[in-house]
């Protein structure tokens, strides 16, 4: 789990990587003055996110720690609550920053470290292991697929950032250490968004993506093929770079502490932090501290204008997120303002510029300040290039704020002009936009179930309010303290007990059982026919179904969406965790057409035995967005074989399969057939208008699935 730059497989340089000049910035940044906060790298698979990261603890200057301790202790500073502690005099270990790698599926245990009880219950020792926090301090914690971390161990991070110490508690026995670590994380934004909270925790954000340059993307090939036949010769080509960049890091610490922020670029942080209405204090501190490294890169001692704008860049886009749909972006033309307007005239930025000889006179110039040039430094302007390095096109700052979003979703499927059904609905119609999307009543699955954690359906979970006690299965768990006492006390005179302490064996641990929250896949079916194209009717539906992904995001779901019009039915979005990409689709989809909603639904059914095989622990939520309307080659009709007689045999197909489903009733008008309601019952489901949805509606609603289930089932049972 923990990896050195002194391994004996050398790994891929830092100086070797091709483009990408905002992410090695940004990391460098972070090498020169931690106290920036790390970075959050996004981009799609394959950009070689995860190789720059790994490569960046081979630059980090070495570390002395106290010889023999487990939690790294500085020698001039030791931690004076160390559980390795108290330090007295001793031995000096020199050695490498360590990087260390938190899996996405790691247990709380691993990441915190663990109490053995049976040794503190019977002899109030506290035997403890450390876990990957304690091996991360004053290194680098690496989390590799960071949206996809599981709730309860963001919470661990989010408290070990905060506080920069872990703290294990097990039933009253509790342990402390520092944890002081610079956070680096990749994530690929197809598959989930980040928490809120963690996602302000990393000082800097950057975006990546492939280049387009086709020579650039043969010398991307070339060298990681190069890597890939002889590693150890390799590194030794790039070695005298990797040198000079490890010597400018430390040049640039020490020139640090001497960097001064004055008065006007503190106002145009401030500014800046003011006009883009970030949340908290926290960006400002950031931008501060970034500006200050970045000044330091440069080889100056003033903060420069430059300076600000590059930091805003960096520290900015990921804390202007409202809501899980927003794009990280900034708008540059905005920051270009914003700076100029509290520029100032008492202050002449020309010496700033003029105090390194080595860079651009003009700061706005394409090679300027200290995010420009084609070194791998992007700092200074290009130096002699080694035999394999291939002259690459100046990249300053942060990609535009197009490059900054989701990619579009491709254009759904067209099937060219849809027959005319019966009822003289109108043939296909463009896409409408949403309505404002707003907070949804919470749909449960019935029963308990023990998927992953999240925040919708009742399971078993290690984390929530103790429902009762057995026997470890495996490493144990949470223990059971009254339980593991009322097993060990019978044994206690057979055991020859002598004085006060307990006689505690293995075989009398008892682990809590736990009930909390899990996160479900949510499938939506939603209708995008004829009977739905009236423009304010599906602008409401769309923006119904908007707020139930908005829902499935904060309740950490999967979610999945299959459309239904003209002749079939499509999936538009497989099951992912990114609910970004369903708003994507949701807002190019089209109607018009047939109503085909036995083919929806049989859809459905396929997508759900899938996803069973695949991940047979999260249980599905089915949520059917319809007016209920069925039409075929002939139009509609409740006559078996019929579309409406179609569809009711599907719908009790996934009823038989045990599916958990909800039926949102569209339909509009003075006239209504109730033909959704009827849908539901098939379903054995739920049924509630758009109205209902709401989580604010005064309607009479039973919230869950489970009591129309239940009703279903003891009318059987009659």
């Amino acid at each position: 789990m923990t990896t050195a730059h002194n391994t004996t497989s050398p790994q891929y340089p830092f100086t070797a990587v091709v483009g990408m000049d905002d992410l090695r910035l940004a990391l460098l940044l972070n090498a020169v003055s931690p106290a920036v906060g790390g970075v959050l790298v996004r981009g799609e698979k394959g950009t070689a996110k995860s190789t720059a990261v790994r490569a960046l603890s081979a630059l980090m200057p070495a570390v002395d720690v106290v010889g023999g301790c487990r939690f790294a202790c500085a020698p001039t500073a030791p931690d004076p609550g160390c559980p390795d502690g108290p330090h007295g005099t001793g031995p000096v270990e020199h050695r490498p920053t360590r990087m260390v790698e938190l899996p996405v599926g790691a247990s709380e245990d691993r990441l915190v470290g663990a109490l053995d009880i049976e040794r503190a219950l019977s002899e109030g020792v506290k035997a403890f292991e450390p876990g990957l926090l304690a091996d991360a301090h004053r290194g680098i914690l690496y989390v590799d697929e960071v949206n996809l971390l599981h709730d309860h161990l963001v919470d661990l991070l989010l408290d070990a950032a905060a506080m920069g110490a872990s703290y294990v508690e097990r039933e009253g026995v509790s342990v402390r250490h520092a944890a002081r670590f610079l956070l680096v994380g990749t994530m690929n934004p197809e598959e989930g968004e980040l928490r809120p909270q963690l996602l302000d925790r990393f000082g800097l954000t950057v975006e990546v993506a492939a280049s387009r340059e086709p020579d650039q993307r043969v010398e991307v090939v070339r060298r990681r093929l190069a890597h890939d036949a002889d590693p150890a010769g390799f590194a030794a080509r790039w070695a005298g770079d990797e040198d000079e960049l490890r010597a400018r890091i430390a040049a640039a610490r020490e020139l640090l502490p001497r960097v001064t922020l004055g008065d006007r670029a503190l106002r145009q942080i401030a500014a800046t932090c003011a006009a883009f209405e970030v949340d908290g204090m926290r960006a400002d501190i950031v931008m501060a501290r970034t500006a200050t490294a970045l000044a330091a890169w440069a080889g100056r001692t003033d903060v420069a204008e430059e300076d600000v704008r590059q930091a805003a860049l960096l520290a900015l886009p990921h804390r202007r997120r409202r809501n899980p749909f927003d794009a990280p972006g900034l708008d540059e033309d905005k920051l270009d303002e914003t700076l100029e307007e509290f520029r100032g005239t008492d202050e002449d930025p020309a010496p700033d510029a003029d105090t390194d000889g080595d860079d651009d006179p003009d700061p706005d110039g394409p090679g300027g300040g200290p995010g420009g040039g084609d070194g791998p430094e992007g700092g200074h302007p290009p130096q002699e290039s080694g035999p394999e390095e291939a002259p690459l096109p100046p990249e300053t700052g942060l990609p535009h704020q197009q490059d900054g979003e989701a990619p579009p979703a491709p254009a759904p499927e067209q099937h060219g002009p849809e027959p005319r059904p019966q009822g003289g609905a109108a043939g296909e119609k463009p896409a409408v936009a949403a309505t404002e999307p707003f907070r949804t009543r919470r749909l449960d699955v019935p029963g308990l179930g023990e998927g992953a954690d999240g925040r919708r359906s009742r399971a078993r979970t290690a984390h929530g309010r103790t429902t009762g006690a057995r026997r470890p299965r495996g490493a144990l768990g949470k223990l059971h303290l009254a339980a593991t006492v009322q097993a060990a006390a019978p044994h206690q005179k057979a055991r020859g007990r002598r004085g006060t302490g307990l006689v505690v064996r293995r075989d009398d641990l008892r682990e809590a059982v736990r009930e909390g929250r899990e996160g479900n896949l949510v499938l939506f079916v939603v209708d995008a026919s004829g009977s739905m194209a009236a423009r304010k009717r599906m602008s409401a539906v769309k923006g119904a179904v908007l707020s139930l992904l908005l829902d499935a995001y904060q309740r950490r779901d999967k979610i999945g969406m299959i459309t239904f019009r003209g002749s079939g039915a499509e999936l538009a979005l497989p099951p992912t965790s990114s609910v970004e990409a369903g708003a994507a689709r949701l807002e190019q989809l089209p109607t018009g057409g047939r109503t085909p909603l036995s083919e929806g639904l049989l859809k459905a059914h396929e997508v759900l035995r899938i996803e069973r095989m695949r991940d047979p622990s999260r249980r599905a939520l089915l949520v059917v967005v319809t007016d209920g309307r069925a039409t075929g080659a002939a139009g509609g009709g409740r006559a078996a074989g019929g579309p409406l007689a179609r569809a009711s045999r599907v719908a009790r197909l996934l009823a038989a399969d045990g599916t958990a489903s909800v039926v949102v009733d569209c339909e509009a008008g003075p006239v209504r057939l109730g033909l959704a309601g009827e849908l539901a019952r098939d379903l054995q489901g739920t049924a509630i208008t758009l109205d209902e949805l709401r989580a604010d509606s005064v309607s009479a609603l039973v919230r869950t699935v489970q009591g129309t289930r239940t009703t279903h089932g003891n009318r059987k049972a009659a």
